[in-house]
């Protein structure tokens, strides 16, 4: 999945792999309107609660805004891209066929004093794909996109670094919790949805949880990990289980539930206390129709919004546990009692 390419709004190609992965844990797996592959696993009954989780699977990426007289492309940002960490970057270009370029900038040799001291901006970078100003037009438009060109990286003990690991390890941890479920008896109808354009605006969670209207919605994302130079109440660490938010976007009691059932199961995991909005797939869940029971579940990920964000695999395998005990756990009773307080 990290692999693939899946801009927010082109998230087809990273999605077809997810439907077909979905395919082999799930009873159904349908895409909709805006590009969500929902993956649902069926309970168990009559009168099943429903109960909805969200991973994005988008990544930040580049845009063509220009191909100059001399071939060189310029570009643009879709999401929260960082631009210092751009230049010198190997980068895909996704025209009508994929070529592989580069990230330049003028020489330090040939910079202004002023240039030298600051960071250098995005429209002062050129993507330089090797070819000739007519070659490139064949190629490239205007529009089309481009991504950093990284493959998966295995590191030590059972770390990892790659692009798009947010959020596509939160994918891979929905792909764990339908795993898990094969052995576990459960009444509630479980909607496992890949959202789309999380990095724009949260609009796949938006659309998919209007459309499927979950008595309780989970949200599945990073959060800063630790790392030298950064407060430790801004992180959590990696490799110590999932983290779990608690504030205003979150129900009291969906978030008691599963610090209960992580510690009834010997499932590590650390608490982030969040008093506002989470800017995730969480926020739109909460306040959509007449309000849905939320949380936040949050994989410890550092260098985020780069190309080698790294995390712990163990991680991932934790939190799609939890995921599934909690699926198991709720019943009809269970979703009644959350409308008192």
């Amino acid at each position: 999945m990290v692999e693939a390419t899946g801009v927010s709004g082109f998230e087809d190609s990273v999605g077809h792999i997810i439907h077909q992965v979905f395919s082999t844990v799930a009873d159904e797996v349908t895409r909709d309107t805006l590009g969500n592959v929902i993956a649902l696993k069926r309970g168990e009954g009559q009168g099943r609660p429903t109960i909805m989780l969200a991973g994005h699977m988008d990544e930040i990426g580049l845009m063509i805004t220009k191909i100059e007289e001399k071939g060189f492309l310029r570009f643009t940002s879709i999401g929260g891209v960082d631009q210092r960490t751009l230049v010198a970057q190997e980068v895909k270009v996704h025209g009508r066929r994929d070529l592989l370029g580069i990230i330049g900038m003028k020489p330090p040799h040939l910079l202004t004093p002023e240039e030298a001291n600051v960071a250098i901006k995005m429209q002062d970078m050129v993507i330089d794909v090797g070819l000739t100003p007519e070659e490139v037009k064949a190629v490239v438009s205007v529009g089309d996109l481009a991504t950093i060109n990284r493959k998966f990286i295995p590191l030590a003990g059972d770390f990892a670094a790659a692009k798009a690991m947010d959020d596509r390890a939160a994918v891979a941890a929905m792909h764990q919790c339908l795993l898990e479920l094969k052995g576990l008896r459960h009444t509630a109808d479980l909607f496992a949805v890949a959202t789309v354009q999380e990095e724009v605006g949260a609009r796949g969670a938006l659309v998919s949880s209007y459309h499927l209207k979950p008595d309780i919605g989970i949200a599945i994302d990073v959060c800063h990990g630790d790392m030298p130079g950064v407060p430790d109440q801004d992180t959590a660490p990696l490799g110590k289980g999932p983290n779990l938010a608690l504030g205003g976007n979150i129900h009291p009691k969906v978030f008691e539930k599963l610090s209960e059932l992580a510690k009834e199961h010997n499932i590590p995991f650390t608490i982030d206390p969040v008093p506002g909005p989470t800017g995730t797939d969480a926020w739109v869940m909460q306040i959509t129709r007449a309000g849905i029971p939320t949380a936040l579940i949050s994989l410890p990920l550092r260098y985020m919004h780069t190309s080698v964000e790294t995390l712990s695999l163990s991680d991932i395998k934790l939190a799609g546990r939890l995921l599934a005990y909690f699926v198991a756990s709720v019943d009809r009773e269970f979703v009644e009692a959350l409308l008192c307080y």
